[in-house]
Order: structure tokens, then C-alpha cells, then sequence
């Protein structure tokens, strides 16, 4: 499930204009160079990934039974990076989430001696109470979904009985594939020499950092970069009392332990979202609880009325919005779950409810307690830590901390996993020599509902004001999957997509969809944003027919561009 959304300022793409970066081609071994496209592939300029992460990792890998089991069990000097003189480890990172992970894969491709801290288990939230299980979840409500439609079925010629589920079994898919995920993890780091440190990680000062667990002696190591990469956990608001029973979190939800008749969902961003979507499948009714005047608050205006005629209007949901759980109390000896609201404004009572469970999606919090900024004068921001484009960590007197940098939900730029992945290998790129800003306007974000939504960019209003405040116009295109052939045969026409474009150059600012597989179509025009790709170029871009990715091909061709533009865009980095 999707964390809650955060503002994020402009952001453009630019080639590296850093002195340090030199003439470097890609993996030293070719290819366009000074340029620093953090978080895609290499295969895009023909060097294959495979030959460029080995090259580092695995040049001094030993051979023979012996030495292959003594290289996955430790690590040393010559099978994690280059050999440290001045401290244990060249890069330490604190947090072994999806973020941590990915910026230790790519710190080990760059020859740098590496150690993860984890205080909890590989893989963070993502993987064992968020994205990975929610999926395994949210898989089976789409088959659900499927078999429960009858006229859906019978429109193709398929007839079956009615569609049971066992809780238990569907509860075992969500944890054996965490599980299995983490494992995947935890053996990756291993096999690529990554040092696994268990324990609460504390920076003392420059450069170091102790760890342990309670009831052990703490441990004292050191490098010389650290990246703190502690992840989020759920926010839940005052006057609202968890028992993990009947009043959870989207934590205890994953676990599904049982499925109320009646639920309670406080919040519809993409948790609250995703939840109504797996609980509707299986049974449930639920009653949505928004603090704003509407519901999906953080969506592009026009897909969220859409998204509420074909995901909330046709199932067992009702709502209320523009008002506030002041208190929640959990069902005890006989009584059940109560929730008094009261107007989001005014703060006057409006009413109360009487459900069976209430699953509290407000939104996820930084976790970040126990860092020890204090000892490198750093103060959080509402618990964020704060970092500047490079991920820099900031200090109370607005400068950066040499050598301290923060990725993902712990700076609250974009709380998505994806988005702490490539904030992590963009620290690493600047760590090896190369600047690197990243561009958070070109991070796709997906809610994985029946239809998915996805989006990139900037949502109309925003796109609009951006324009009015730089003097340009902005225009709209869309095109509907009814249109689409593959849709069609999978009687799956419901959906439209949304470009956001700036007709007088061609650069994209935002695109929209919902439909079926939006989570996946979303990419083409995510990486074009990262590529600083026009318009009037991707248009002729040739798509395989029939196939769902046409609604993209179509959406890019309905877009009026300027005859008179000719030159590529040169975007520049937007600090946030």
C-alpha cells in the first residue's frame, strides 16, 4: 500500500554539469558519458547490466566449493568494494528497507565497501507490511472480482459457480510471499559481499556510527559516508485508541486475520483505497472517513470523479468527507467500535458511527527516533529529516552535513518505495563522483485497484498554476480504453488516460490514467519525463497491436504541439 502523499515542488532532468564527473562513460565501459540517469538500466545505451555489476562485484570472486561458501558468508575487502584504510567501511547505511537495499546493490557495483544496519528484518515496510503482501491481497480481490461478475463472465461466454474464498489460505499467500521476497533480499546482500550489522543503528558523530540490540553491548563502527535510510511507520492521529483487534492499522490489516462485516476505512488516499478494494471483494461494506470536501484527495480532479464512479459508486461503500475521527474506541464486552466525528472545520460534532472494525489509513509517519542527530546538530522537521536535492542532510544552521545523506520516507520528498530506491542510487552516484540530482516529477506512482490508477507529473490544477506563475500555456489530451482493442477483448473498456503538455515545446508534465494494467502503461510516459523526451518524438514511437500500451501511442498523438519546435528540451535540476 501507498504511504500518504506529500507536496513536491518542480523538478526538471538535466545531464551532469559536474567537474568531478570527468569523461567517464557508462560503467567505464563506453556509451554516452556525464550523464547521470539515476535509476535506469544501462541497457538503454547497449551495455548490459549483467557485465557492468560484475565487473565490480565479482572480479575477485574465488572458485571452487570452499572458496564460493566462504565468499557468501563473508565479507571482505576484495569482494565489497576497494580495500578502506581510514575506516571499516567506505559507505554504512542505516535502514535495510526497499531503499537501503538498492543503494547498497548499486554502492557494492561501484567498488565500495559496504554494511547495512537493520533493526527490524530486510526489506523494511515495503516488503513485509506494505507493497509485497498488500499485492498478494489485492491479487485475490481482483480474481474475486472476476468470478462475482456475472455479467462480466457471461459477456465472454463463461459460466461458474459462485466464488468462495478460505481466509486462512489468502492470509498465507500475503505472508509467504513477503517472506519469500525477504529472503530474496537478505541472500542478495550476502552473495554480493554486503556487511548485515542487526541492530538499532545511532550516528555518535562524523563518520560513526554504534549499533546492537537491547540487552548487548553496542557496537562502534565507521565510514566515510552514511545514508539514512530508516524508512516510515503509520501515522495515527490523537483521539484514536489502536488495539490491533478491531481498531489496526494497515500493519495489522496485511495479516487479515478476519473480515468484518462492516468496516470503518479513516482516509482515501491509496491505502485507505486499496483496502476498500480487498475488503469489498471479500465481503466486507465499508464507510470511508475523509478529512477533505472529497474523496482521493491526492489524485488529478477529473480521475478522481472517474475512480469514484467505477470504484466507490458501484460497491458496498458510503462515505463521509469533510470531517474529522475525533475519537475511535475498539469493540469491548459486547459493544462495538465507535467513531464520533466532527466537522473538519468548525470542530462541531456531526455524528457517530457504530462499525465492526475501523482500519485507520491517515497517512504514514517518518521514523526517525533514535538516530542521534543531535550529536551532528541536525533537527527534524516534523520528524523528517531534512536533505536538499542530493540528499544532503541539513543541519540547524541550513548547512549541508559532509558525508550524511537521507533517502526515502525519512526526508519525506515522495514517500514511495521506488522513489527511496532511486533516491539511494542517487547518492551513490554523487558518493562515486558523479553528480546526480534526481528528478521526482519523472517517479511514476500506481494504486493497485480493480482498475489500477496510476499517475506521473503534475495533476491539472498544478500543471496550470506552474503556467500561470511562468507565463505558458498548458493543454490537455485524452483518450479513452474504450478505444483500445485489447481492452475491448477483455471486456475491460472502463478507463481513460490524461496527458498534461505544454503545446509550445512539447515537454510533458503529467499523465493520468486509469484502466486496466495503468500501473505498468504509466512507464513509457514516466521515463519520458526522464529522458526529456518531446512529444512530437514519442509520437512516433511504434507500438505493438493490439495491445494496451496503444492507449499511450493514441493519448501522445491526440496532443497539438507547435510546428515550429525543433530542438530537444534541456531541463534543469529543481532543488526541493
Amino acid at each position: 500500500m501507498q504511504a500518504a502523499q506529500c507536496a513536491v515542488t518542480s523538478y526538471s532532468f538535466a545531464p551532469s554539469k559536474s567537474p568531478r564527473a570527468g569523461n567517464r562513460g557508462i560503467c567505464n565501459g563506453g556509451g554516452p558519458s556525464r550523464l547521470s540517469f539515476c535509476g535506469l538500466r544501462k541497457e538503454i545505451f547497449g551495455v548490459p547490466a549483467e557485465r557492468c555489476f560484475r565487473r565490480a562485484a565479482l572480479a575477485a570472486r574465488p572458485t571452487g566449493r570452499a572458496g564460493l561458501q566462504g565468499y557468501r558468508v563473508m565479507a571482505s575487502a576484495s569482494d565489497n568494494g576497494s580495500h578502506v584504510t581510514a575506516f571499516d567501511y567506505d559507505l554504512i547505511i542505516i535502514g535495510a528497507g526497499v531503499g537501503g537495499h538498492g543503494a547498497a546493490l548499486h554502492a557494492v557495483e561501484k567498488g565500495l565497501k559496504t554494511a547495512v544496519i537493520e533493526g527490524d528484518v530486510i526489506g523494511g515496510t515495503c516488503v513485509n507490511r506494505g507493497c509485497v503482501p498488500s499485492k498478494a491481497l489485492l491479487a485475490v480481490s481482483g480474481r474475486m472480482r472476476e468470478l462475482q461478475s456475472e455479467h462480466h463472465l457471461k459477456a465472454m461466454g463463461i459460466q461458474v459457480a459462485a466464488a468462495e474464498y478460505d481466509r486462512k489460505s489468502v492470509s498465507d499467500h500475503a505472508n509467504n510471499l513477503a517472506s519469500r521476497i525477504r529472503g530474496n533480499l537478505t541472500n542478495s546482500l550476502k552473495s554480493l559481499g554486503v556487511d548485515i550489522l542487526t541492530g538499532v543503528g545511532t550516528i555518535l558523530g562524523p563518520q560513526q556510527v554504534k549499533y546492537g540490540k537491547i540487552g548487548f553491548p553496542d557496537k562502534i563502527v565507521t565510514a566515510k559516508d552514511i545514508i539514512i535510510a530508516t524508512g516510515s511507520v503509520p501515522f495515527v492521529p490523537p483521539g484514536i485508541e489502536i488495539d490491533g483487534k478491531t481498531v489496526f492499522t494497515s500493519d495489522h490489516a496485511l495479516k487479515l486475520e478476519w473480515v468484518p462485516d462492516w468496516i470503518a476505512i479513516i482516509g482515501s488516499g491509496y491505502i485507505g483505497l486499496e483496502f476498500s478494494d480487498v475488503y469489498t471483494a471479500l465481503g466486507s461494506e465499508v464507510t470511508f472517513v475523509e478529512a477533505l470536501d472529497q474523496l482521493m484527495p491526492g489524485f488529478d480532479p477529473e480521475i478522481g470523479k472517474l475512480a469514484q464512479r467505477v470504484l466507490i459508486n458501484p460497491r458496498k461503500i458510503d462515505y463521509h468527507t469533510g470531517v474529522l475521527a475525533k475519537k475511535i474506541t475498539p469493540a469491548k464486552d459486547g459493544r462495538p467500535v465507535t467513531i464520533e466525528l466532527v466537522d473538519a472545520k468548525t470542530k462541531e460534532p456531526r455524528d457517530t458511527l457504530e462499525v465492526d472494525a475501523a482500519l485507520i489509513a491517515t497517512g504514514r509517519a517518518p521514523f526517525t527516533k533514535g538516530l542521534g542527530l543531535e550529536n551532528i546538530n541536525v533537527v527534524t522537521q516534523r520528524g523528517y529529516v531534512p536533505a536538499d536535492e542530493r540528499m544532503q542532510v541539513i543541519d540547524a544552521d541550513g548547512s549541508t552535513v559532509p558525508h550524511v545523506y537521507c533517502i526515502g520516507d525519512a526526508n519525506g520528498k515522495l514517500m514511495l518505495a521506488h522513489t527511496a530506491s532511486a533516491q539511494g542510487i542517487s547518492v551513490i552516484e554523487q558518493i562515486s563522483g558523479r553528480d546526480n540530482v534526481l528528478n521526482h516529477l519523472s517517479i511514476p506512482a500506481a494504486c493497485f485497484t480493480h482498475p489500477e490508477i496510476s499517475m506521473v507529473g503534475l495533476t491539472e490544477p498544478q500543471a496550470r498554476k506552474k503556467g500561470e506563475e511562468e507565463g505558458f500555456e498548458v493543454s490537455v489530451a485524452k483518450t479513452s480504453f474504450k478505444a483500445n482493442t485489447k481492452a475491448l477483448a477483455e471486456n475491460e473498456g472502463e478507463g481513460i488516460a490524461k496527458l498534461i503538455y505544454r503545446p509550445d515545446t512539447g515537454e510533458i508534465l503529467g499523465v493520468h490514467i486509469l484502466g486496466l494494467h495503468a500501473a505498468d502503461l504509466i512507464h513509457e510516459a514516466s521515463n519520458a519525463i526522464a529522458m526529456g523526451t518531446r512529444i512530437q518524438d514519442i509520437k512516433f514511437a511504434v507500438h505493438a497491436h493490439p495491445t494496451l500500451s496503444e492507449v499511450l501511442d493514441e493519448l501522445f498523438k491526440h496532443a497539438k504541439v507547435a510546428e515550429h519546435v525543433h530542438q530537444p528540451l534541456q531541463a534543469q535540476p529543481i532543488a526541493v
